[in-house]
C-alpha cells in the first residue's frame, strides 16, 4: 500500500470530511477522493460511508484506521532512527495538567530549551483522560497526568504528589469536614478534571449534594470567583499558596485518603525513545528528584 494513500485515508478518518482532510494535507479535494478510492479498490472494500454531513468510517475502515495509525507512527520513528541519533532535535509533544504546567514545569522547560535548542518542543494542557488517549494514539510523546494509570500499552513514572486543600473565601470560618463548608456552589474545571472527581468523592462519602456546579477554564478564574464568594473549590496547595498568603482566599486541610493526588509521567511502551525524549526524561527525573 502506498504511504500517501494511507495518509489521505487517515486524515479523512480523523477529520470526518474530505474537504477538511484536503486542507490539512494541502491537497485538492479531488486528489484526496482519488487516493481513498484507489485504496478502497486495492483493498476490495468500502472504507467510508458518504452522507450529507461528511464521511463516516465503515467497520472495515475502523479496523484499517488502527493499523494505519501504527504504520504512520513507525514511518515517523524510522526517519528519526536513521537521523542524527546523538543530538536531541526534532519535534517533541508533551501533555500536562494545567496546574502542573503552571506551577511545576516552567523552570524545567526553560532549562530544557536552553540546553536543547534544536528540539521543537510543544506543550499541550488538558485533562488526564484526553492526554492518556493522545499518548495511546501517538499524538503525544508523553504526558504528565493524574495517576496511577493502569494500561498494558503504557509505562508510568512517579513525578510528584500534590496535597489537595479545600479553598473558600477568606472570611470563611475553619473547616474540619466538607460538611462545615455547607452545600455551596462548587467551582471546578470541566468533566475529566481529577480535582473535580476527588471533590465528588468527598461529597459522596458524606452523602452531600452541592447546590450548584459551575465549570471554568482557568485556575485564575476559579481562584478569583472563590475570593469573591461565589463558591468553593478543591485545588493543590501549591497552586493556591500565594493567593492564600495574600489573604484573598482561605485553605483548609483535607483529612484522609483524598488529601494526596499523585502526578505521573506516561508514555507508550512500544514508542521509540528519541534523543529528544531521552533528554527530557533525564531532565524530569533530575528536576523532581
Amino acid at each position: 500500500m502506498d504511504i500517501q494513500l494511507l495518509r489521505a485515508f487517515y486524515a479523512a478518518a480523523q477529520e470526518g470530511s474530505l474537504s477538511k482532510a484536503a486542507q490539512r494535507l494541502n491537497f485538492a479535494q479531488s486528489n484526496v477522493t482519488q487516493k481513498i478510492q484507489q485504496l478502497e479498490a486495492d483493498l476490495g472494500t468500502q472504507l467510508f460511508y458518504r452522507h450529507n454531513r461528511g464521511i463516516t468510517l465503515t467497520a472495515s475502515g475502523q479496523i484499517l484506521q488502527t493499523y494505519v495509525e501504527k504504520i504512520l507512527h513507525i514511518v515517523q520513528e524510522a526517519r528519526a532512527a536513521v537521523g542524527d541519533s546523538a543530538k536531541p532535535a526534532g519535534p517533541l509533544a508533551i501533555g500536562a495538567l494545567e496546574t502542573t504546567a503552571a506551577i511545576r514545569l516552567p523552570a524545567l522547560l526553560t532549562d530544557y530549551h536552553r540546553e536543547h535548542p534544536g528540539v521543537d518542543f510543544s506543550l499541550v494542557t488538558g485533562m488526564t483522560e484526553q492526554h492518556v488517549n493522545d499518548v495511546l494514539h501517538y499524538q503525544l510523546n508523553g504526558a504528565f497526568v493524574t495517576g496511577p494509570v493502569e494500561h498494558p500499552e503504557l509505562v508510568q513514572e512517579h513525578v510528584v504528589d500534590e496535597e489537595l486543600v479545600l479553598v473558600t473565601p477568606a472570611s470563611h470560618p475553619p473547616v474540619d469536614s466538607i460538611r462545615d463548608a455547607g452545600l455551596r456552589t462548587i467551582l471546578a474545571f470541566k468533566a475529566g478534571c481529577s480535582y473535580r472527581a476527588r471533590m465528588n468523592l468527598l461529597l459522596q462519602e458524606q452523602g452531600l449534594i452541592p447546590d450548584k456546579l459551575m465549570e471554568f477554564a482557568s485556575i485564575e478564574t476559579i481562584i478569583a470567583c472563590v475570593s469573591a464568594g461565589l463558591g468553593i473549590s478543591l485545588m493543590p496547595r501549591s497552586i493556591v499558596a500565594e493567593p492564600a498568603e495574600q489573604g484573598r482566599i482561605r485553605c483548609h486541610d483535607v483529612a484522609g485518603k483524598h488529601a494526596i493526588l499523585r502526578t505521573v509521567f506516561i508514555r507508550r511502551k512500544d514508542a521509540l525513545e528519541t534523543p529528544a525524549l531521552t533528554a527530557f526524561l533525564s531532565a524530569v527525573r533530575a528536576h523532581f528528584a
